[in-house]
């Protein structure tokens, strides 16, 4: 019996205490459709018994009318739960299971395969540490594979295990591991990740996943869940105090809050502050919560700021230090992911939600979109479905945010339509984007010329050169 047992039948605070101290891996699972991603959950929730026996029974009874394999049960109905999935024997929104080992606990996100459903995918990956990328031994490194390794790369994950599943399938042959293996590891030399470690496993019969395979001996490394275990996450900690204004709470005359999620950094009581856009400055008078006041606050919790000075700060302004402010601007760079059938248009108004901000706003420009493929950067006017590249936007006002790399929370936004209401992109800002050498087309080619013309005929006059603007 493990120590939790121990603990669990003899003193469940204790027990309770241990598992809420344990370390948090939230993690996704990608790639091409049918690599047998909701498979591998499944086995890997299985054979840490991780099932309670009603679930089984129900996986069982459901896998007479639902089973995409030749087993007493279908494994991926765990987390297949949608009719339509079922039916079809696809993912296709995500799906979040919750487990834990001795070690540390889980947050799992099975996201579908298909091209079609790429934003489910994006969405999932948003969120996570690490990304389970499956390749399918049979057809190796699969353009649905580079896709959303390239998403998982541009969405800030460091860490990648890439299962090479189905070995079962071609013999367990090592030189099928090893070539895809060494094609992967070509196509993400121009990726951003940082650990990439490769292990080979059959979802469907268990090699690999959370115990060692008898049938790949030449496999030195650990299984699937060892590694999910022992795996170091570094998360950046962005020290800058970021606190984005979701509600003013005003409930009678003596109270007025600011109520919001610290992005991150930290604040305390006493602390002077300084309200973006406007630039005013005070300090934090007190942080409420509903269990009491709190001295201090820090990176994830929801509280409520009080100041001393009454300023005028409402839903969308940012909460920052003084000496720690973010880039406020209406013009920005960003990687966007386009979600929509309707592709993206230059100069058609949309509305831009970053944070509890939403303004409106048009792309003015497509820097390059990305070929996934190849990675290369191409010349482009537009975005189609799923296609990713770099936009310049251009809102109506000014937005408080960070680089994405610097900060995931402050630099992210979603692009929505402004007449269906529909989520049509999600983007991460790169940089501030400057307007110099924007002006001219202000100015069109008789106003430049009649402006020459009268600095020529009436110097006297001292008119402006508008051609230097």
């Amino acid at each position: 019996m493990s120590t939790s047992s121990n603990l669990l039948a003899t003193d469940i605070e204790g027990y309770l205490k241990v598992h809420e101290n344990k370390d948090m891996l939230r993690f996704l699972t990608c790639g091409s459709v049918d690599d047998g991603k909701s498979t591998l959950i499944g086995r890997l929730l299985y054979d840490s018994k991780m099932i309670f026996e009603d679930q089984m029974a129900a996986i069982e009874k459901d896998s007479k009318r639902f089973n995409t394999t030749n087993e007493a049960f279908d494994l991926a109905l765990l987390v297949d739960g949608l009719q339509s999935e079922r039916e079809q024997g696809i993912t296709i929104d995500v799906a979040y299971r919750y487990f834990a080992t001795e070690q540390r606990k889980f947050i799992i996100a099975d996201t579908p395969g298909h091209e079609q459903y790429t934003r489910n995918m994006a969405t999932g990956a948003s969120t996570c540490d690490l990304a389970i990328i499956l390749i399918d031994a049979r057809h190796g490194v699969q353009v649905q594979t580079r896709r959303h390794s390239y998403i998982c790369s541009q969405l800030g994950i460091k860490h990648v295990i890439i299962a090479i599943n189905k070995m079962d399938i071609v013999d367990y042959d090592q030189a099928v591991y090893q070539k895809i293996k060494q094609d992967y590891r070509e196509f993400a030399e121009q990726l951003k990740f940082t650990d990439i470690r490769f292990v080979p496993i059959s979802a469907l019969k268990g090699d690999n996943v959370v115990n060692e395979s008898t049938n790949m001996p030449w496999y030195p490394g650990s299984p699937l869940l060892k590694l999910l275990n022992t795996v170091t996450i570094k998360k950046q900690r962005q020290e800058a105090f970021r606190f984005p204004v979701q509600y003013v709470n005003r409930p009678n005359l003596d109270f007025r809050g600011f109520c919001g999620t610290v992005a991150s950094g930290d604040i305390r009581v006493g602390d002077t502050i300084e309200a973006l856009p406007s630039g005013k400055q005070s300090r934090v008078k007190s942080i409420v919560t509903f269990d009491g006041d709190l001295d201090k606050a820090y990176e994830g919790m929801a509280v409520t700021i009080t100041l001393e000075d009454e300023i005028d700060i409402s839903r969308g302004d940012m909460l920052v230090r003084p000496h720690q402010e973010c880039l406020v601007a209406n013009r920005f760079d960003a990687d966007v992911v386009w979600m929509a059938d309707e592709p993206l248009h230059l100069d058609r108004e949309y509305l831009i939600k970053a944070g509890s901000k939403t303004t409106s706003g048009h792309v003015q420009q497509v820097n390059y979109k990305v070929d996934v493929n190849t990675l290369q950067r191409e010349d482009a006017s537009q975005l189609a479905l799923n296609e990713m590249g770099e936009c310049r936007f251009v809102l109506n006002e000014k937005i408080e945010f960070d680089a994405y790399d610097q900060n995931r929370t402050t630099g992210s936004f979603i692009v929505i339509d402004r007449l269906t209401n529909a989520t049509v992109g999600a983007g991460m800002i790169s940089r501030e984007a400057s307007d110099k050498g924007q002006t001219k087309a202000k100015y069109s080619a008789f106003e430049l010329e009649l402006n020459a013309l009268i600095r020529k005929q009436y110097p006297h006059w001292g008119a402006r050169d508008i051609s230097q603007d």
